[in-house]
């Protein structure tokens, strides 16, 4: 498999990384899932503390003990657990950002996180301290580079600014490529974009249409418009899950394509569409086919 660097971070990461967010609890099926990945070449692992309150963390150490050194490892923090567990506030202070690393760092049972992601962002926040925690944990040795998960151009070209992040993550896809806009920014902070969304739900793999039968649309589109438009695609190509991926990777601001798995056969499925070739004339063909939204909130 295919690496690209994260930004000029001297990281490599895997042009299809593991989401993890999506792994099942079961301690022996995750690991699976883990293992094949990393044979299918597999090196970038996304998780944050958040999800299934720090225990999806916990799974991914366990799951990657003993390969650390094969693993480019992502977290992300800034959503502050309530003391009951269910419910979280924003939290991007300093304090919190120093606290909630250490935590990680011991639920993934490592010793350094390679890329620590502030996860989200407001307008109202004290960059200055957020970056200031960041970079303070660089130089303890306890996180190598840092990014963002945000949607919000404003917020992103902020961050940007303010530090020395490498990364940001934005939910992008064929049926959702609204981020676009904001490339050539993300582009000159000598920064990369990871994507999340890169199937969008399944809606852009051979079960598409069967999801769609379950959902209330997607982004700009009500159920009706999203069937049609998956029909559509459909017609112009033999394999919408290989499209897909050869859409989002095809812009070179992209590192990598985070893809979700439940099961080890998900993720094989995302593997062999990966490897599968996609005519350039192809994807321009569908890329005409899906609606032309842009941000309308959080606008610079």
């Amino acid at each position: 498999m295919k690496k690209r660097e994260l930004g000029k971070s001297g990281l490599f990461v895997s042009e299809i990384g593991l989401g993890t967010m999506s792994l099942p609890h079961d301690t022996t099926e995750s690991k699976n899932i883990i293992d094949a990945a990393i044979h299918a070449g597999i090196n970038f692992f996304d998780t944050a503390d958040l999800y299934d309150n720090g225990k999806n963390e916990e799974l991914v150490g366990y799951s990657l003990k003993g390969r650390r050194d094969e693993i480019i490892l992502a977290t992300k923090a800034g959503n502050k657990m309530n003391s009951t567990g269910d419910g979280w506030t924003w939290d991007p202070s300093k304090n919190h950002i120093m606290d909630a690393a250490k935590e990680s760092l011991r639920r993934l049972g490592t010793d350094y996180i390679d890329l620590y992601q502030l996860h989200g962002g407001t307008m109202e926040d004290n960059v200055d301290e957020t970056i200031d925690a960041l970079e303070s944990l660089k130089k303890e040795g306890l996180i190598r580079q840092y990014g963002i998960s945000s949607i919000r151009p404003n917020v992103i070209k902020r961050f940007l600014e303010s530090g020395a992040a490498v990364s940001v993550m934005m939910q992008y896809s064929l049926l959702d490529p609204r981020p676009e806009e904001w490339f050539p920014m993300i582009h000159e902070a000598a920064a990369s974009v990871i994507t999340r969304g890169t199937i969008a739900k399944g809606f852009l793999t051979s079960d598409g249409l069967s999801r769609v039968q379950n959902s209330n649309g997607f982004v700009s589109y009500n159920a009706e418009d999203l069937e049609s438009t998956i029909q559509a695609l459909e017609r112009k190509t033999n394999d919408l899950h290989a499209a897909a991926i050869a859409f989002v990777l095809g812009n070179k601001t992209v590192a990598s394509a985070l893809v979700g798995a439940r099961t080890t056969a998900q993720l094989l499925d995302s593997i062999i569409a990966y490897e599968k070739d996609c005519p350039i004339e192809t994807i321009n063909d569908l890329k005409e086919l899906v609606a032309k939204n842009n941000y309308t909130d959080h606008r610079l």
